[in-house]
């Protein structure tokens, strides 16, 4: 599966956020400045994942039925995928 700049850049930013809050947490910042910013890592995530799902979800189907599955198994996977996501 190809993946575009896009999400691997919102993941590089989001993989830095982590690190600014490991940091926070090192030097005992205040414990709603730590909770903003893990909510933010959190919504961040969320927001790649609906990226990689409405981007890649023909794709991932079409793989799914190359795999072996039916029309059917592969729409309930993607499904499944979105259900998942939320």
């Amino acid at each position: 599966m190809e993946y575009n700049a896009k999400i691997t850049n919102r993941l590089k930013r989001t993989e830095g956020q982590v690190r600014g809050v490991l940091k926070m947490i090192e030097d005992e910042k205040d414990c709603k400045d730590v909770v903003t910013q893990l909510s933010a890592i959190r919504s961040s995530v969320d927001r790649a994942i609906g990226l990689i799902v409405a981007e890649n979800l023909v794709e991932c189907v079409s793989q799914e039925m190359e795999d072996g599955l039916t029309q059917e198994e592969a729409i309930q996977e993607a499904i499944n995928l979105l259900v998942k996501s939320r």
